[in-house]
């Protein structure tokens, strides 16, 4: 059975005994942006770097990467290392390297995440899923000759779709809102990668408050996990309700916040992530 397309983006391979906590991947075509991979997709290969390590203790609370240059197309190595295992939680430091045109190693990403044994206590959600039309009376977004991993995933805009008509500097939309039914296409089951990665899905929030085209590109993201393993396998292939808008734009860098929803209306994850834009 040929595995998913997602799962082949992911696929890493241990580096040898003599290094227990290093693994060698490359980067997917099928998960490529305009100049680089898809930054959730990178997001996503550091925690299975964390996910897929013998040493694991529990599951991903919380993940933060920082994207410290532009990754290339090709091979790369990954570490993931954990530096502190406690009784129910395990703090980990990932690094993402590639090697210069004089073949020395560069770190073109730095990630942390901290796992740990999840139990079952008192609980909330002070975010209810907000109310939208269901996925299946919202129309797919068609999104093919665009970025190619545009193509990886069914997108339906409830509100704040990609801009129909790009303006100029002082033509500004109401707000920065976007929420958006995803799903990875072909389906697949949800998992913490893939979940990770859905994290990414939103363009920038800029394109949308001022309907400019400027050059911009996430340059760190963090994504909590309310969600349990068996929270994940009950959301099955089904769409997911992502929720994302901006608090500020200012001196060349702009927030965005996200939070993402099972159908049924769990909260899985909170995302915050600052945006570098250039005009």
């Amino acid at each position: 059975m040929t595995k998913h397309l997602f799962d082949q983006a992911l696929a890493l391979q241990p580096a040898g005994s003599d290094h227990p906590y290093t693994w060698t991947g490359a980067t997917s075509p099928a998960y490529w942006n305009m100049v680089g991979p898809f930054g959730g997709a990178t997001a996503a290969t550091a925690l299975q770097a964390v996910l897929q390590h013998p040493a694991l203790l529990g599951e991903p609370v919380s993940l933060t990467v920082n994207y410290a240059a532009a990754t290339a197309e090709g091979a790369f190595t990954i570490t993931a290392t954990p530096i502190r295992t406690n009784r129910s939680t395990q703090h980990w430091v990932v690094s993402l390297s590639q090697p210069d045109a004089e073949g020395t190693d560069q770190v073109v990403t730095t990630a942390t995440v901290m796992t740990a044994l999840r139990r079952e206590t008192w609980h909330l959600s002070d975010m209810p899923m907000p109310d939208v039309p269901s996925p299946a009376s919202v129309p797919r977004t068609q999104l093919k000759g665009a970025m190619e991993w545009l193509s990886r995933y069914d997108m339906r805009f409830a509100r704040g779709g990609f801009p129909v008509k790009w303006g100029g500097a002082d033509e500004l939309s109401p707000d920065s809102l976007t929420q958006v039914w995803v799903r990875d296409d072909p389906v697949r089951q949800l998992d913490f990668a893939s979940l990770t990665a859905m994290s990414d899905v939103f363009y920038p929030r800029i394109w949308l408050r001022r309907p400019l085209r400027v050059p911009a590109g996430t340059v760190t993201m963090t994504v909590y996990f309310h969600a349990s393993g068996a929270q994940l396998a009950e959301a099955g292939t089904g769409y997911i309700l992502g929720q994302a808008s901006a608090q500020a734009f200012r001196h060349g860098f702009f927030d965005q916040s996200a939070q993402l929803w099972s159908e049924s209306g769990t909260l899985l994850v909170t995302s915050t992530q600052l945006v570098y834009y250039k005009e």
